[in-house]
């Protein structure tokens, strides 16, 4: 569903990613982790086209989205759910999820979104800036979902939120997975979420994937010393 060739992104002159690969199959969970710095957070604002990719090719199914702009890639499938959430704080959960369906054509959002986050159908009348940070986080997820995509990139979704709530979001995105087949991509320094969620870990260093294992397989420890500073 999402394949990725010799992806290359810079900063000026300065080479970020260098020419990564990566096929990622329908319904399949990856986590890509690596220390600050390493390239993660490039990789998903590369894919979204917020950053221009210096090379390579990123297709979603068989349709290329190389140098389309982010709002393009959205209408071709990709959602993406940056770190910090970036939420309209001043808007009501409602509106926010609302703001998803531009893509759609619809203005009702899907009630099974809802069903995946009851407790942001009890809230849809709060603001967004009065949730709590793991609420936030469900509001950008079911944001990116209102957009019917086939490929969902998450950002750093456990950063600053409490370790119940992290477990609970594992939870959630196998449960989207399974109901809806959606490919997922999810940056994290977590190691015990990735494990929670993943089907595949891979690891980055300084724009490069050093590590690539199936879950089932994966050398914890050798994963823990790439993420050790």
């Amino acid at each position: 569903m999402l394949n990725v060739e010799n992806l290359r992104a810079a900063y000026g002159e300065s080479e970020v990613l260098h020419g990564l690969n990566l096929v990622v199959e329908p319904g399949e969970i990856v986590a890509i982790m690596g220390r600050n710095g390493m390239g993660k957070t490039t990789l998903m604002r590369t894919l979204m086209g917020i950053i221009a990719e210096s090379g390579g090719e990123t297709r979603v199914g068989p349709m290329s989205v190389s140098g389309k702009k982010p709002h393009q890639r959205v209408a071709s499938g990709i959602a993406y759910v940056p770190q910090g959430r970036m939420i309209f704080s001043s808007m009501t959960v409602q509106e926010n999820i609302e703001t998803g369906l531009t893509v759609t054509g619809s203005s009702k959002i899907p009630e099974d979104i809802y069903d995946l986050f009851p407790v942001l159908k009890e809230m849809r009348s709060r603001r967004g800036g009065n949730l709590s940070g793991g609420q936030q986080q469900q509001l950008a997820i079911a944001r990116a979902l209102a957009s019917n995509p086939k490929v969902l990139l998450l950002d750093e979704p456990t950063e600053g939120i409490q370790p119940s709530i992290i477990r609970e979001m594992a939870r959630t995105l196998r449960d989207i997975r399974d109901k809806t087949d959606l490919t997922i991509v999810v940056s994290e320094q977590v190691l015990s979420f990735a494990l929670d969620v993943a089907d595949r870990v891979i690891v980055i260093e300084n724009g490069t994937f050093v590590h690539d294992a199936p879950r089932a397989g994966l050398d914890e420890a050798k994963v823990s010393k790439f993420l050790s500073v």
